[in-house]
C-alpha cells in the first residue's frame, strides 16, 4: 500500500513528533498495512523532511510494537499477528476492571448519561457501516471510564496500548461482529454502575474485552493467509 499521496510535506522546522504523529497515524489507520516495508528516504521525502527525524520516529514506534526492524536489512510496519491479540485483550481488561472499580464511586448522574449518550452514537454508528467512526466511538467510551478512575498510571499504560487495539479492530473487526454484543456489554456496565453494583460492572467489562472462540478463529484464518 502506498504513503497517502493526499498528505502535504510538513515544514522543516518540524521536530521527530510530528513525524512520529504522522507515521503512526498512517500504521493505526492501515494507510500502511501491516506487513509493509518502510523506508525512510521515501517517508523523508513525503514528509519534505530529513532522514533523522523519520528514523527516530520509526525507532519509537518500534519500541510501542507498530513497527518491527531486521538489523541492516529491512523496516516494516509489524504483522498482525493472532498471538498479539490473544495477549493483548486480557491486559486490556485487567487494566479498564482496576480503573472502573476506582471510578465507580466517582461517577455521577451526568457521566452516566454521557455514557449512555456515547453508546448510542456507537450504535448509530455501527448502523451506518461508519467503521472507523465506531472504533472511536467504543474507545471513547473505554476512555471516559478510565479518566473517571483519575489514575495517571492506568491512564499512561492504556494510551500506549490502545493505538494497537485499534489497528487490530480496523483490521479484523466488521461492524457485525462487534455491533450487538458490544453495545448490549455496554448497557450492562452502565445498568450496573446505576445499581452501585460495582463487581457486576467489573465483571461486564471484562466481558467486552473477551473475544468469542468463533472471532478468533476467523482473526487465525485471516493472518494465517
Amino acid at each position: 500500500m502506498p504513503i497517502p499521496t493526499s498528505t502535504a510535506p510538513l515544514s522543516r522546522s518540524l521536530a521527530r513528533e510530528e513525524v512520529y504523529r504522522s507515521l503512526k497515524q498512517w500504521i493505526i489507520e492501515l494507510q500502511l498495512a501491516p506487513g509493509e516495508i518502510l523506508r525512510d528516504q521515501e517517508l523523508a521525502l513525503q514528509l519534505g523532511v530529513s532522514r533523522t527525524p523519520v528514523r527516530e520516529a520509526l525507532r519509537q514506534l518500534e519500541d510501542e510494537g507498530l513497527v518491527i526492524t531486521s538489523f541492516h536489512k529491512w523496516t516494516k510496519v509489524a504483522p498482525s499477528r493472532l498471538e498479539e491479540i490473544i495477549e493483548l485483550y486480557p491486559v486490556v481488561a485487567a487494566l479498564e476492571a482496576t480503573a472502573l472499580e476506582l471510578a465507580a464511586p466517582r461517577l455521577t448522574e451526568a457521566d452516566l448519561q454521557e455514557l449512555e449518550a456515547v453508546n448510542t452514537a456507537l450504535a448509530q454508528a455501527i448502523a451506518a457501516h461508519a467503521h472507523q467512526r465506531a472504533t472511536e466511538l467504543d474507545a471513547q467510551f473505554h476512555a471516559l471510564i478510565v479518566r473517571a478512575s483519575q489514575n495517571a498510571e492506568i491512564e499512561k499504560l492504556l494510551a500506549n496500548l490502545r493505538p494497537r487495539i485499534k489497528r487490530i479492530e480496523l483490521a479484523h473487526f466488521d461492524d457485525q461482529r462487534m455491533a450487538p454484543q458490544s453495545i448490549q456489554e455496554h448497557k450492562t456496565i452502565i445498568a450496573a454502575l446505576r445499581a452501585v453494583d460495582t463487581q457486576a460492572a467489573v465483571q461486564a467489562i471484562k466481558q467486552n474485552w473477551t473475544l468469542p472462540p468463533d472471532l478468533l478463529q476467523v482473526i487465525a484464518t485471516a493472518v494465517s493467509a
